[in-house]
Order: structure tokens, then sequence, then C-alpha cells
């Protein structure tokens, strides 16, 4: 009866322990981008999503000098991998160590990446957003670029048809004017409970949805909060 008692402590145990804590050891064989590698694991190469940052896309400026930070911290090098979501294309989301290092925070660090703001909601994001801003000042890496653009904002511009093509005949500053003006407005905020949603929500064309946003941080910093439902 103990060891029945004893066994099912062990299996709680194991559902109550945050997934971060089961990591694994691997050696990097490929950096995809500045947030994208691939680590051995079991004999075959996983493709890791780094977890609450987004580095610059391969086509925005400081793209591929992400990418090449990457590379120096941990390319051929055994890394430790804390896994703490799967993404929707199948790659393991996690933190990546190499040594003692964190290679999601000396991205922020040294300024080739934004934090996440719709993905990373753990404790220490606060702290990883210090280091943006102190990458900001420092005006490091990307942020030497005073019209640089937020890769999930850079994404949502090629969707709606600004793609590269944009970028060999204009500056970064007239594209992202021309598409500040043109990119239809995506999020409603309900007046009443200050929560917003995105397009093809249940609730986007609620009685109370009267504010409209052009981006979700637009929506945040007017003191929206995201809806549950829908994740804007």
């Amino acid at each position: 009866m103990k060891s029945l008692k004893t066994a099912f402590f062990c299996i709680v145990l194991v559902f109550l322990i945050p997934l971060t804590c089961f990591g694994w050891k691997g050696k990097v064989v490929g950096v995809a981008d500045g947030d994208t590698i691939t680590v051995l694991h079991h004999g075959r190469g996983e493709k890791i999503r780094l977890f609450g940052i987004d580095c610059p896309e391969k086509r925005q400026a400081f793209g591929r000098r992400a990418k090449q930070f990457t590379s120096s911290l941990v390319y051929k090098k055994r890394v430790e991998v804390r896994p703490v979501a799967r993404d929707r294309y199948g790659r393991t989301v996690a933190l990546v160590f190499v040594g003692k290092l964190s290679l999601n925070e000396e991205l922020l660090r040294n300024g080739f990446a934004w934090v996440y703001t719709r993905y990373c909601r753990r404790d220490f994001c606060s702290r990883w957003r210090k280091l943006e801003e102190e990458a900001r000042e420092l005006r490091l890496g990307l942020w030497a670029d005073k019209n640089s653009i937020a890769p999930w904002r850079y994404r949502h511009f090629k969707k709606y048809g600004y793609g590269a093509s944009a970028y060999s005949v204009a500056s970064l500053k007239d594209f992202a004017s021309k598409a500040q003006q043109e990119v239809p407005v995506i999020f409603r905020g309900n007046a009443r409970s200050k929560v917003f949603h995105r397009p093809g929500c249940k609730y986007y064309n609620c009685s109370g949805c009267s504010v409209e946003f052009r981006s979700r941080e637009e929506a945040l910093a007017a003191g929206f909060t995201p809806c549950r439902r829908c994740s804007p």
C-alpha cells in the first residue's frame, strides 16, 4: 500500500514540475536564423525555436547579423535545451544554454532580438524587456537603425502584399509609413471590458467593440488586455 502511495506521489510530482526542468543536451548542427537552430537529439536533428524572443527575418536589416551572432555562440557546440512548448509547425520552443549563457538573453542583450511579447509571459520576461530596453538605449545591433520594424509586423506587412520587393525600391522608413497607412485595422477593443480581439474572433464584432487598433502594441499601450479566446 505504501509503495502505491509513493508511486502516485511521484506521478503527481512529474505533472507539477514545470516543463523547463526537463532539459537535454546535444550538439548544434544547424542555424536557420537568429532564433531557430537544429540540435542533435537521440541521433536526429531536432529543430528548436527560441522561446520568448523574435529575431529579424532573413530579408530584414540585421537578419543575417542575428544569424551570424547565434552561429558564433552555438554552432557545432554542445548546448542545453530546456523545452517550454511545441509550436504549430512542430518545432520545440525552448530556452537554450551554452555553458552558463542563455542564448535567448544574449540575443536580447546584444541587440539582435525583440522580446516576443505575445508569447513571453513568464516571470523572467519582465527582466528580458529590460535587456531589450538597455540594448535600445545603447543602440546596439539592430537598434542602430532608427527605422527597425519588429519581425511580427514585417510578416504582417508581407501578408498584405508589402513583400521584399518594397525594400529594393524604398527606404525602410518609407515602407513602414506606407504600410502603416494602407494595412487595414486588425484589432478591435471593447470599450467597457477593455479586452481586444483579432479578426475571426467570436467577439470581434461585439456591441461594445468600438475601439480600433493598428497593432497589438497599440492596444496594450492603451490599457487593453488580449482576448483569452483568440489570443491576439
